[in-house]
């Protein structure tokens, strides 16, 4: 009797860990079906010689690892990579900073005020990137920006005319300003959650023995949020590195592509531009690689600190 109710309750527990992997099957299967087979493809296409010609029907040639060593062969490829990269690093270290700045600023603010916060951080979130991007064309137009006007009523300033897309930093300048807008909403919703389950009590102690505002947030309130400025940090980087829409919107306003051009402009410029789609999948997979690179270290960090 006793035996039989041992393996009885072996079932059990075998059949109740493996319930959560069984609930975890159909999201798996939609996620194979969606990333996994077209990422497959992209694979296959970057040993391929793939252009035009193979897009209407001629069957294409395996190439091996040539379309990758023209590509890390390039010159060109380096400059965009390292581009991409310098620009995403501006953009997570500015949302990060305003972002956090305004979570705290919400956390501060009487009930009304947050809410109306919040509804501008909603709209400015939930604006297409093409939209933010012409409104924000607009105000940097050359001859009729608003930008341009309230720069030159600044004694000894005249900006009419002045062009803030022609020259490289300048743009990317305009660009860093469109992407932050869009990004910090996230960041700050997000650290605003967080910041909502720091024990108030643990603050007030802090307070009353004497820490300031920046000690507060560097020992106590910061080692609560670790985790959450570690996936938001990680998933900012590979949103920038990636960012496609605002460049080449702006390049269509009056950027120089040879100049401007970040790694997911360069993709596009490569694969549809001149019709080699092989070393344009090739392209895309090194950064698929990257970003898998990125999102393995912050999965480590979790396990980690999970652990501790």
């Amino acid at each position: 009797m006793a035996l039989a109710s041992t393996a009885v309750g072996v079932r059990r527990r075998r059949s109740g860990a493996l319930a959560p992997a069984m609930l975890l099957v159909p999201t798996g299967i939609v996620l194979l079906a969606i990333i996994g087979w077209p990422l497959v493809q992209l694979i296959i296409i970057s040993f391929q010689e793939y252009g035009r010609a193979q897009v209407f029907g001629r069957p294409p040639e395996w190439v091996g690892l040539q379309n990758y060593i023209d590509v890390l062969g390039d010159p060109f490829f380096w400059d965009v990579l390292g581009r991409s990269i310098l620009f995403a690093a501006a953009n997570v270290a500015l949302t990060m900073l305003l972002g956090t700045l305004v979570a705290l600023l919400m956390m501060r603010l009487h009930k009304a005020f947050r809410l109306l916060v919040s509804v501008g951080l909603l709209l400015a979130w939930a604006m297409p990137a093409l939209t933010a991007v012409v409104v924000w064309g607009w105000m940097f137009d050359t001859q009729y920006g608003v930008i341009n006007y309230v720069l030159s009523l600044i004694p000894g300033v005249d900006l009419i005319g002045h062009s803030w897309l022609i020259e490289p930093l300048s743009f990317f300048a305009v660009a860093t300003i469109i992407i932050t807008w869009q990004s910090v909403p996230f960041v700050a919703f997000t650290v605003y959650a967080g910041l909502t389950q720091v024990p108030d009590e643990v603050l007030e102690a802090a307070q009353l023995d004497g820490a300031g505002a920046v000690s507060r947030f560097r020992l106590i309130v910061f080692p609560y949020l670790k985790s959450i400025f570690l996936v938001v940090t990680i998933l900012q980087v590979i949103w920038d590195l990636r960012v496609f829409t605002q460049i080449y919107a702006l390049q269509g306003i009056g950027g120089i592509r040879e100049q401007t051009s970040t790694i997911g402009v360069y993709i596009f410029q490569t694969s549809l531009g001149t019709g080699d789609f092989g070393a344009g999948g090739a392209i895309a997979v090194i950064l698929v690689i990257v970003m898998m690179t990125i999102s393995i270290y912050y999965v480590r960090k979790s396990i980690q600190e999970e652990t501790l």
